[in-house]
């Protein structure tokens, strides 16, 4: 039979390395307790067959809500909420003004992003306050196209401007005003003070959708829009200045392109609040300190 002492004294050993565990757990949980919620503002764009080129063009006021949890030093996770608006237009964008198409769109966006700091950066502390940051994640949004047509606006998707709904041999199938996105970008942040993060952030969004703009593919027969969607139809799908010579319509002739995607980006300001000052402690921390430290 084993001997009292030899019993006890693993006993004593995997109660201290038990200690030591929790106590290595409280202090990386009570160093990640740093959370910050805040509000963007800015501005929001579209890239696409409205605007291929020019990045910040037509940009729109923009706002939103953050939370962020910093992991660590070099790791914060973050979650967006923001609203903004998205513009495209071939008279002001002139990059073919002949086709003469416009939308404006709400854009509606839910991200989840991680952020990646260059150096080490720690909310609230002066000695570690400043950061450029690169993120990734993905997003869900919601978008809208209409176009104006006689003072009055028309929700594009109803209208099947590219033969969506009607009988016209292979037609696109309606496209969906819900969708994913991939948002990354850069960004710099600075502890204004020990509460107060301030902070400059410009993103982009790859998009699986080319119908932010509601254009895509080729222009369809504006008779069968007429009679089988609306003759608003008809009137919004093709809108291009033609020669008063021309008696054809546009049909068939390419509209957009169906091989590149829309992309959409928030750019602006980052101010972050502390919602978590003090440091956390668990209470296994207290409870199993002193036996650690106990012959």
């Amino acid at each position: 039979m084993p001997s009292g002492n030899c019993l006890i004294q693993p006993y004593k050993q995997m109660k201290k390395s038990i200690s030591l565990l929790i106590i290595i757990f409280c202090s990386i949980y009570a160093f990640s307790q740093q959370s910050e919620l805040g509000v963007f503002l800015g501005g929001s764009y579209y890239t696409g067959d409205l605007n291929p080129y020019k990045h910040f063009a037509l940009t729109k006021p923009a706002a939103g809500l953050i939370y962020r949890y910093n992991i660590n030093s070099r790791f914060t996770f973050k979650i967006n909420a923001y609203y903004g608006t998205l513009q495209g237009n071939d008279a002001k964008i002139k990059f073919n003004e002949k086709r003469n198409l416009s939308f404006k769109s709400s854009i509606f966006e839910i991200s989840t992003q991680i952020e990646l700091n260059f150096f080490d950066y720690i909310p609230g502390d002066m000695e570690h306050c400043f950061a450029p940051y690169i993120f990734a994640g993905v997003s869900l949004f919601n978008f809208n196209p209409k176009a104006e047509y006689n003072g009055k606006w028309y929700k594009l998707k109803p209208l099947g401007t590219e033969g969506q709904g009607t009988s016209i041999p292979d037609a696109p199938n309606p496209y969906s005003l819900t969708t994913v996105a991939f948002p990354f970008g850069i960004g710099t942040k600075y502890n204004l003070t020990k509460n107060i993060t301030f902070g400059l952030e410009w993103g982009l969004r790859k998009t699986f959708t080319d119908y932010i703009d509601d254009v895509s593919t080729v222009y369809a027969d504006p008779s069968t829009l007429s009679s089988e969607n609306t003759p608003i139809s008809a009137l919004l799908a093709d809108r291009s200045f033609k020669d008063p010579n021309q008696t054809e319509s546009n049909t068939g002739l390419q509209r957009g392109n169906s091989k590149t995607k829309d992309w959409y980006s928030f750019a602006g300001i980052i101010l972050t609040f502390k919602i978590n000052n003090k440091t956390k402690i668990c209470s296994a921390y207290n409870q199993h300190k002193v036996n650690y430290n106990k012959k």
